[in-house]
């Protein structure tokens, strides 16, 4: 699996969870994981999860750190999981770093008592599975009571580096744990 960090801001509007976004626009061919930072403003016409889109829930951030992942299969349960997983990654990295933070995940979302963290989707386009993972650096400028980075003291893109690293040697050690085992009879 392919890692980046874009080093430029980009603001994540929804436009990015298509296919081949890392390829078109960072050269980044096959299973991957880009991360970036910048604002977070979704247009409801751009919103995936339909729950929000009734709701009218608002969707935004002053400043995020993004994770797009794109992986060319077609199962969108199994992008839950991952997306599920790269969320426990998160958790477990922020845990590490600040073992007195009382982080939790709940599905794909991280909180701090009632405070959010993250916002997360997973959805399939017609040739890949995709998913968006962003966690505020800023915990101001969003709709709900908030958390990020900067209230733990953490720089955005080594804490990027490190779970893109963990995230790409787990989804390898699936593959070779998936290759090394004889069928049941």
């Amino acid at each position: 699996m392919k890692t980046l960090f874009v080093t430029r801001t980009l603001t994540y509007t929804g436009d990015q969870l298509c296919a081949l976004w890392a390829y078109m626009n960072f050269n980044i061919q096959g299973d991957s994981i880009v991360a970036f930072c910048g604002p977070c403003e979704i247009p409801f016409g751009k919103m995936i999860d339909a729950t929000d889109v009734k709701e009218q829930a608002r969707i935004a951030s002053r400043q995020m750190l993004h994770f797009i992942e794109e992986r060319f299969d077609l199962d969108l349960e199994k992008a839950v999981l991952r997306q599920r997983l790269l969320a426990s990654i998160v958790r477990d990295v922020l845990m590490e770093w600040r073992p007195k933070a009382k982080i939790r995940r709940k599905g794909d979302d991280l909180y701090e008592g009632a405070r959010k963290l993250s916002i997360s989707i997973a959805t399939l386009s017609p040739v890949s599975a995709l998913i968006h993972f962003g966690i505020n650096i800023v915990s101001s400028g969003t709709p709900v009571p908030a958390k990020g980075l900067a209230d733990y003291g953490i720089a955005p893109r080594r804490f990027a580096q490190e779970v893109m690293r963990r995230y790409a040697e787990e989804m390898e050690s699936v593959r070779a744990a998936a290759t090394k085992v004889r069928g049941a009879s």
